[in-house]
């Protein structure tokens, strides 16, 4: 591993702590995942924050549908330099022959294409309702995600804020464990039909403030086209009505899915489609 990647990542660091990491991700329910504290430098992670883009949000994909309120920002030539920087790092072979070692999952990807990751961010009221992510990359259909890193980057973030982000179980009737997002902690989890996650309830921050992260996907490379599957929404036991409401807007979502691979759309185009229905078009 060269000098820069570790620096940069802090990787000596978790390299030592590699065989109980692999332990924690092997063991973990619902599913496989582990939660790696202060994973980047501590200079490097209050750079990014420092410089994460958090006021204008005319050039970020607007999220904004049943199921969801949040933002996200994936051209990575749009991006800070050093949020750009840590990227990638996180897509070299380093970093790559770490998460195998990590996982167990060999001849991992990195999406250059940031599809659906880069920076999220959610206002005060913002959420994400539980779900399984798209199995399949929309624009290679041999690529099955295997594995989704979050990275937060919030200091000073108060339980009372509310964003944690929760993983149920497979037949959706539990929570089994919850992830604060706070300042400069990792998430890795395994990427499967049944990985229910999310964080359902609206935030509470100030005004002001906002839920950051950076989010990458990894894939391998399958022999065969895969069937494209768009992200599964669910429903909470004691959802009520608001269950219909989520499964409706489930199926839009899966028709724009479909779209999305057949005419080669970006989310960009979903992103000023709904701000349109919103009336939010300039």
């Amino acid at each position: 591993m060269n000098t820069e990647t570790a620096a940069l990542l802090n990787l000596h660091a978790q390299m030592g702590e590699l065989e109980k990491q692999k332990k924690a991700f092997k063991e973990a329910e619902p599913f496989p995942y582990t939660v790696i504290e202060e994973f980047l430098d501590e200079g490097v992670a209050k750079d990014l924050v420092a410089s994460f883009p958090s006021g204008n949000r005319d050039q970020w994909i607007h999220y904004v549908h049943y199921n969801e309120k949040k933002f996200g920002l994936n051209r990575f030539e749009s991006l800070p330099k050093p949020i750009q920087a840590v990227i990638t790092q996180l897509h070299d072979d380093a970093f790559l022959s770490y998460l195998s070692r990590l996982t167990g999952i060999e001849g991992l990807i990195a999406d250059d294409s940031l599809e659906g990751g880069g920076l999220h961010l959610s206002d005060r009221g913002g959420f994400l309702n539980i779900h399984a992510d798209f199995t399949v990359h929309p624009h290679h259909d041999d690529w099955q995600r295997r594995l989704n890193l979050i990275l937060y980057l919030n200091e000073d973030w108060q339980p009372d804020f509310k964003g944690d982000l929760e993983l149920w179980s497979k037949d959706m009737k539990t929570c089994v464990a919850s992830v604060a997002p706070l300042f400069n902690r990792c998430v890795i989890f395994a990427t499967d039909a049944d990985s229910y996650h999310g964080f359902p309830v609206p935030l509470e921050c100030p005004e002001g403030q906002s839920r950051k992260s950076i989010a990458l996907y990894y894939y391998t490379k399958s022999d065969q086209k895969l069937k494209i599957k768009s992200t599964n929404y669910r429903s909470r036991p004691g959802d009520g009505i608001k269950a219909f409401f989520i499964w409706a807007d489930k199926q839009l979502v899966m028709i724009y899915t479909q779209l999305k691979k057949r005419l080669s759309l970006k989310d960009d185009f979903a992103s000023n489609m709904l701000r349109f229905f919103n009336g939010k078009k300039k």
